[in-house]
């Protein structure tokens, strides 16, 4: 392995040289600069790649990986980058879907050389698993192309996703679940001539997110501005998952901020939202932890995002002897937070009430390291694209005293920076 320290330019300069690269992928860090936020990976050129489906997609996926190295000074030096869609999710809990499905259930590519960025000290690194030269410096950033104005077409009306809510309300009233993570998709038809790199240079300057990320393949790509760890796994096996239910939006002034934020953290209903997904996690993460390792050190911890509040909880554990990352994320995808409790009934109530697949939308975008090491988040407020359609996805948690309509608009608020950037 080799790491040699670059001059530094910033993520943007490099998307703007590399806009025609195929299989392009980028683990990017924006908004506030926080230990979770710190750090952004830019890969390209992968030595093999993987677009899979069926019970072999795992073991596939697997097959990508190398022996295993040594840790080394950065959180990424090579290692895989892909994406699980949460029709993947399905099968690993055995869900039957009424709905088709043309996304793939695996997007991933194995990168031998990475450019890591450092965004609180401003610094740039190289790596290489075989001592490739880096890449040459971008010169003056050529401004992103404007994206196009698109139509989406919503996939339920107003009213009938009201309706919705109340079908999954009165599932809960009847003991049938606690929860569930009830949603919508958007979709248009891809412009011929839209730029992919330029598209998500312009998201993740209008919605910065701690976990977003890019994965462009010739068959599907996926762009997006995630605020949700799902999964992070150190090469010693600690295990960290952060659940967020409960949501707020900013205020207009720090002050109006601040009285947004307390009433967030008073919320009932938003704290048992938050209370029974971080029960669940606990369960998930439980089925490949060492005996008593699992804990909770965060309960319910208000943060702050580019467009909104939520409520975030930590749970943490340590993975059993002889798994690894990808054990992780089979024993626990689909997430959590985007799919409700319990999970496996959760799961096929939201199939009878949602009018179209999810494709991408809540499943997960990870990187799994040549050291054993991994990270993940859950895929919200983000598009995928295929050759021909583009969609997005957005919705909310329901419990029993949600009321349908706040809970519609609250949906809309978080579709908004996306539909936004499509409107000239």
């Amino acid at each position: 392995m080799n790491i040699v320290e670059q001059p530094w330019r910033t993520p943007d300069a490099f998307l703007a040289e590399w806009a025609d690269e195929p299989w392009l992928a980028m683990l990017d860090s924006g908004g506030p600069i926080t230990e979770r936020a710190r750090w952004t990976v830019l890969c390209r050129r992968p030595r093999s790649t993987l677009v899979a489906s069926g019970a072999d997609a795992w073991s596939r996926l697997r097959a990508l990986m190398p022996p295993r190295q040594p840790s080394g000074p950065l959180p990424f030096q090579a290692g895989v980058i892909g994406a699980a869609s949460y029709g993947a999710g399905l099968r690993l809990e055995n869900v039957p879907s009424r709905h088709v499905d043309p996304t793939p259930e695996i997007v991933a590519a194995f990168y031998e050389n990475a450019l890591v960025f450092d965004r609180q000290d401003k610094r740039l690194w190289w790596s290489s698993l075989h001592d490739a030269p880096p890449p040459d410096l971008p010169g003056c950033t050529r401004k992103a192309v404007l994206p196009p104005s698109v139509a989406f077409a919503p996939d339920q009306t107003a009213s009938a996703w009201q309706q919705s809510v109340r079908t999954v309300i009165d599932a809960i009233a009847a003991g049938d679940i606690f929860q569930a993570n009830l949603t919508q998709r958007w979709r248009a038809r891809r412009p011929a001539a839209l730029n992919l790199v330029d598209l998500y240079r312009h998201l993740r300057k209008t919605a910065p997110a701690p976990f977003g990320g890019m994965l462009i393949s010739p068959e599907y790509a996926l762009l997006g501005s995630s605020v949700e760890r799902f999964l992070q796994l150190s090469a010693t096996g600690r295990i960290e998952t952060r659940p967020i239910k409960g949501t707020a939006p900013l205020g207009r002034n720090p002050e109006d901020d601040r009285r947004i934020a307390a009433a967030l953290a008073r919320d009932d209903k938003e704290y048992a939202e938050n209370l029974m997904i971080t029960d669940l996690m606990r369960n998930d993460i439980g089925r490949v932890c060492a005996t008593g390792s699992v804990e909770v050190p965060e309960l319910c911890v208000v943060e702050r995002f580019a467009h909104w509040h939520h409520l975030v909880s930590s749970v943490r554990g340590r993975l059993k002897p002889g798994l690894d990352a990808i054990d992780l994320l089979c024993a626990t995808l689909p997430p959590g937070s985007v799919t409700g409790a319990p999970k496996h009934r959760a799961m096929s109530i939201i199939d009878t009430v949602e009018t179209s697949a999810r494709d991408i939308y809540c499943g997960s975008m990870f990187r799994l390291g040549v050291d054993g090491a991994m990270d993940s988040n859950v895929v919200i407020r983000s598009l995928g694209i295929s050759r021909d359609d583009m969609t997005l996805g957005a919705g909310g948690g329901i419990t029993y005293p949600s009321d349908p309509k706040r809970e519609y608009d609250e949906m809309l608020l978080k579709a908004a920076p996306l539909l936004g950037m499509f409107r000239a």
